[in-house]
């Protein structure tokens, strides 16, 4: 009984030493897209710094594929050990399983959040031949004429595909929504006047917006923004129920240990209070905001609330 004591308190000890000694090796950072983009360049914002606090290499990984689910799956898989991360965004986390019908894994079970990154709001938008210039007009002219008004989707079980079906749920009013393969695509025909209207993150949306290629309506938030300060909120105009941001967030693999998630939350809440960080998301048209990990596993559990009975009651499916 001594003996297993022993070499129970020895396993014990040089457990507590390795999560001590971590990071022993580079430090992956997953992204479920391509370089470029919000994902990408959220952990490559942050990388440098965070190199500097481990005090090794912290290296952006792209895997893009199937939504988000091949990076998803691979950081799930990987050694919880701390060395293999997953930057990633509503989609790639939350919706891509059930879209695509391979439910590879799930954020509770599969992943430990460590902390929110940043977030992006969302812009609701039309070109400027539609006659109107608040959401009360835009959505009569959708009654007068149902379904003939056309709303430019990046891709189905986007944030801003999602943020069409919950509007159209809670104000009653329908519209004929048009798939692209892409935010790129969907915003050249929004400009040509091929479509309507659409929604769309505030970075992208504003040069378009401030050049007066594009009029906006609204700003899916609870507050208005400050890089378009003089647009209203959805709810400022007696939309209420209907909130939406792109975020991005860091997790680790399931049974990660404890200590390594403590220090890479403690690491990421200064970096993403650091001005210069901060000045860097904003420039980019996101807010910086880290949280514990507990308060992002609560933001994560209330978004999966809200959006899962969308996709299913809409029968939301990857194309």
């Amino acid at each position: 009984m001594k003996i297993l004591i022993t070499i129970l308190s020895l396993l014990c000890a040089t457990l507590a030493q390795a999560q001590s000694d971590w990071p022993t090796k580079p430090v992956r950072l997953v992204v479920p897209y391509p370089p470029g983009g919000n994902v990408d360049g959220a952990a490559r914002a942050v990388a440098e710094d965070l190199q500097k606090a481990l005090g090794q290499p912290v290296i952006v990984e792209n895997r893009a594929g199937a939504g988000g689910l091949l990076a998803g799956d691979f950081v799930a898989k990987s050694a919880p050990d701390g060395h293999t991360l997953f930057v990633t965004a509503n989609g790639p986390l939350l919706f891509a399983p059930t879209m695509f019908d391979r439910p590879l894994y799930h954020w509770q079970k599969s992943f430990i959040p460590i902390t929110s990154i940043s977030f992006t709001p969302l812009l609701l938008q039309v070109h400027p031949s539609v006659p109107v210039t608040t959401v009360k007009g835009l959505l009569e002219l959708a009654q007068s004429k149902p379904d003939s008004l056309t709303m430019a989707s990046p891709g189905a079980g986007t944030t801003n595909h999602l943020l069409s079906e919950l509007m159209q749920q809670v104000t009653g009013v329908k519209w004929t929504t048009v798939q692209y393969k892409g935010n790129a695509p969907a915003i050249n025909d929004l400009l040509g006047g091929q479509v309507q209207f659409a929604f769309d993150q505030v970075s992208v949306a504003q040069p378009f917006v401030k050049s007066g290629r594009l009029r906006a309506l609204a700003v899916v938030s609870a507050q208005r923004v400050p890089w378009l300060p003089d647009v209203p909120t959805l709810q400022e105009q007696g939309i209420r129920g209907v909130d939406g941001q792109t975020f991005t967030g860091l997790l680790a693999p399931a049974g990660t240990p404890a200590a390594v998630v403590a220090k890479l939350s403690d690491a990421m809440q200064k970096i993403l209070r650091d001005p210069a960080i901060v000045q860097k998301f904003y420039a980019a048209g996101g807010l910086a905001r880290p949280m514990s990990p507990e308060e992002f596993s609560a933001y994560l559990a209330k978004e999966e609330a809200t959006w899962m009975p969308i996709i299913k009651s809409a029968n939301i499916r990857a194309q």
